[in-house]
């Protein structure tokens, strides 16, 4: 397991050195892959989210685009109309709570910056004209997220000759980027974004090597909630794929990982304690 490194998101300073650092994901969208439609209603939105902080949620992501494979793009004036009633509300119920805008466009992450949000979980890395500025200007927390392709198309036939080595370069390339920009390095976060752009193979890889992710210095976040390599290995739909998210988080957490991004917060919460508290024990 890695000790971690702090993450600073404008006032707060998080940090994975203390324990894994668990995120709870809110999509309030009707067609997430998971759970698109359930948490259309701001006030629904809102007590799961409240719910999942009292399981033990240290993050909620709150996104209003889904990008699941084979999603199409949403306006931004309809991705901001479903976000930001309930970033709003969460952040006047707990302001001490870091909330995540999960999103790819500039103006939805500055508007919801400006409504409470603390991070930006970026799944294009920052690659969108005027992302960056967006975060530097707020002080903001940011997640770098590798994805081949568009969400449209990413898992028609992604190839590569060595995903491994080809995530942590992408990776390696847009943390000097985000730097350049004149965002803080302890403002980044990385994510090899599992799901997206991999087959069920480049997953497996991706997870059996995390610890070449570490060597670039930042935190690294893995996301396995319910995917569908999950599915794959198991033969289970979406809603069944719980345990299998938690196998995968704790081997993440054991080889490198030091946030976990979940739909489950109360297993994947007491898994990770279980985990960290055999990395810490003292012979």
């Amino acid at each position: 397991m890695s000790g971690g490194l702090a993450w600073h998101a404008r006032d707060l300073v998080l940090d994975p050195a203390e324990r894994t650092l668990v995120v709870g994901i809110l999509n309030v969208t009707p067609d997430s892959f998971s759970d698109g439609g359930r948490f259309l209603d701001p006030e629904v939105a809102v007590a799961h989210a409240l719910r999942m902080v009292e399981e033990g949620a240290d993050v909620i992501d709150v996104g209003g685009e889904s990008t699941r494979p084979g999603s199409d793009p949403v306006p931004a004036d309809e991705e901001l109309a479903r976000v930001l009633p309930v970033i709003g509300a969460i952040a006047a119920a707990r302001p001490e709570l870091p909330i995540s805008i999960d999103t790819r466009k500039p103006e939805v992450a500055e508007a919801a910056l400006a409504a409470g949000a603390r991070i930006v979980n970026d799944v294009g890395a920052g690659r969108a004209e005027g992302m960056f500025e967006v975060v530097r200007a707020a002080g903001a927390g940011m997640v770098l997220m590798h994805m081949l392709g568009e969400p449209k198309t990413m898992q028609e036939s992604p190839r590569y000759d060595d995903v491994v080595a080809e995530v942590r370069a992408f990776l390696r390339e847009r943390l000097e980027a985000a730097e350049a920009a004149g965002i803080e390095p302890e403002a980044l976060v990385v994510d090899p974004g599992i799901g997206f752009g991999k087959t069920l193979e480049h997953n497996l890889l991706l997870l059996r090597h995390l610890e070449a992710l570490t060597e670039l210095g930042r935190p690294v976040m893995v996301g396995p909630s319910r995917k569908r390599f999950i599915g794959a290995i198991l033969g289970l739909p979406e809603g069944e794929r719980d345990e299998g998210t938690v196998g995968a988080v704790v081997w993440a957490v054991a080889h490198g990982a030091t946030i976990v991004r979940v739909h489950d917060v109360r297993s994947t919460v007491r898994a990770v304690r279980v985990a960290d508290a055999i990395a810490r024990v003292e012979r």
